[in-house]
């Protein structure tokens, strides 16, 4: 049986006029910029009015710790909103922005699949509104004011090999991972050892997705930490005066994007920080402005739950004052296959044996939200063609034996109506009450902070820290960014730190190896393992598949 791609399946569709979209949210013609036909900009003016009304449920998608090629987790967050407006329930979906370097490099398109997905998924997956290329032109400008700042005489006294601040771009472009520059002559600059990030790893990304106006997000840019003087002081972007011009770059930027599902549900599309090396949320203005105006709001956290949720929850949650009503666990058979020992070429075959062994990785990421979070969740088995009545059987049964309900969620090949279980038993969960709770409380020294997230959410012994992480930490507790989240960068593979510890993994510990202070977003990021905040691209690129036709129209997008 054959099957149409994403892109196959989204040209098909009838989109309705933006305008009608919000109409539908209850937004008026004065609160809406229009991006064509079928996209615009929503005033965040709007949550000042609306800042004394009720705000509608949150329900939180997350999933089981990813094999490379994703397993759908924006495919069932879109189709379980389209599933609760099929059962006539007023409900926002808000979803990250894709990065062009996972475009072009292995996950292809990431608006959603199949009959899942919000549209118009070419412009969603490339250019879109241009928010991208607005942080990337604010974090480079900051970038060249910096560099220009030390060009005509260094007034601040900036230590040039104790620079923290990096260019971007976004694209996976390992080439650019370390660079020299300012060479050529006096003219051309200071020659120094430089770097490039990935745009969506940019601070300037964290910021404006944790922003919650423009006054606010200017503040953020002014507290920015580029780099330290010859003293060992925090030289910011509030000393080179360059918080007022990124600003104005990103003003625009700010406001939320609205499109809409195959479905006609509204969506808002806004901000795409990775969970693996940032905070991994769509932005805290699309999600308040979701809930001012739905009873429901589906919104989901990238890769695994310890990544994704862990971030959602205790730097997300916390800065905007969010309490999620419930958790979905996204899962499939060939990802619990995975990590149960199968190899990639072998998941489409049977085998329930590895299938079980895989299943403790699933049991952790629901003890986390249950048990430590102490959130209502179901897991949503997110149903591929080769799944077998068996395995599917395995899950379900096993789950139930852990106390926990298991919905079968077929949205990918159905649309909203293969999610009407899955959003009847979110109905439940949103009834029942919570105690939502953080993982670490802010009164934890960051190191305690790290200790929590490491052991009580990966399951680790431990943590060691380098020594150059340990000084690192020091100098931030002395100067002040103590109270802070911390935000842990890692493999998004495992739940170690190590992308080969499949499974459920004992007896490891988490290696710190280097800290720095995102002051602007307000966190504290810490790398582990071998993160790199500029991927690469893969052997056989996606965008080797992609081209447009005679007419324009695009293919092989996914």
């Amino acid at each position: 049986m054959g099957y149409k791609s994403d892109i196959e399946i989204a040209q098909e569709n009838k989109m309705l006029p933006i305008k009608d979209i919000a109409i539908k949210v209850g937004l008026q013609e004065d609160n809406i910029e229009y991006y064509g036909k079928y996209k615009a900009k929503v005033d965040y003016n709007i949550l000042k009015q609306k800042k004394d009304e009720t705000n509608g449920k949150l329900i939180l998608v997350t999933a089981i710790n990813p094999t490379p090629a994703g397993e759908g987790k924006t495919t069932v967050t879109v189709g379980l909103g389209d599933a609760l407006s099929k059962l006539n329930k007023n409900v926002l979906i808000a979803l990250r922005e894709p990065s062009l370097g996972p475009v072009f490099g292995i996950k292809g398109g990431a608006a959603g699949g199949g009959y899942a997905q919000v549209v118009p998924m070419e412009d969603i997956n490339l250019h879109f509104t241009g928010d991208m290329h607005a942080i990337g032109a604010a974090n480079n400008l900051l970038a060249a004011m910096l560099d220009n700042h030390i060009q005509q005489g260094n007034a601040l006294d900036i230590d040039v090999k104790n620079i923290t601040w990096k260019r971007c771009v976004d694209m996976n472009d390992r080439q650019l991972r370390n660079v020299i520059d300012g060479l050529g002559g006096k003219m051309q600059g200071v020659p120094r050892e430089d770097g490039f990030d990935i745009t969506v790893a940019s601070e300037i990304m964290a910021i404006l997705c944790l922003a919650t106006d423009i006054t606010d997000l200017k503040d953020r840019i002014k507290s920015i930490i580029v780099g330290y003087n010859r003293n060992g002081d925090p030289v910011t972007a509030g000393d080179l005066n360059a918080q007022g011009a990124m600003t104005a770059l990103l003003k625009d930027a700010l406001k939320p994007n609205l499109v809409q599902t195959l479905e006609h549900t509204p969506a808002f599309v806004h901000g795409g920080p990775f969970a693996n090396i940032a905070h991994g949320c769509n932005s805290v203005m699309a999600t308040k402005m979701a809930l001012k105006f739905g009873d429901y709001v589906v919104t989901e956290a990238g890769f695994g739950a310890d990544l994704g949720a862990e971030k959602f929850l205790d730097i997300k949650c916390r800065a905007a004052g969010l309490k999620p009503s419930a958790v979905v666990i996204v899962a499939t058979v060939r990802a619990l296959k995975s990590h149960g020992g199968v190899a990639k070429e072998d998941l489409g075959e049977e085998n329930l044996e590895a299938l079980k062994n895989g299943l403790p990785n699933l049991y952790k990421h629901i003890e986390n939200i249950s048990n430590v979070y102490k959130l209502p969740c179901v897991v949503a088995i997110n149903r591929f063609p080769t799944d077998t009545e068996a395995e599917l059987k395995l899950v379900e049964n096993k789950c139930k034996e852990y106390g926990v309900n298991v919905s079968l969620c077929e949205v990918w090949g159905k649309g909203g109506e293969g999610g009407i279980a899955l959003a009847n038993e979110v109905l439940h969960l949103c009834e029942q009450d919570n105690d939502f709770t953080f993982s670490y409380y802010d009164e934890f020294s960051l190191e305690e902070k790290i200790n929590a997230v490491a052991t009580r959410i990966y399951g680790a012994d431990g943590v060691d820290f380098t020594p150059t992480a340990k000084k690192e930490l020091n100098k931030l507790e002395e100067l002040g960014f103590g109270s802070y989240p911390v935000c842990l960068a890692k493999t998004q593979y495992s739940l170690s730190d190590n992308q080969k510890l499949l499974g459920r993994p004992t007896g490891f510990r988490i290696t710190v190896k280097k800290v720095k202070v995102s002051a602007g977003a307000k966190f504290v990021v810490c790398l582990t393992g071998d993160i790199m905040t500029m991927p690469g691209l893969p052997k056989v690129p996606s965008a080797e598949k992609i081209d447009v036709d005679e007419n324009g129209v695009i293919s092989g997008l996914f």
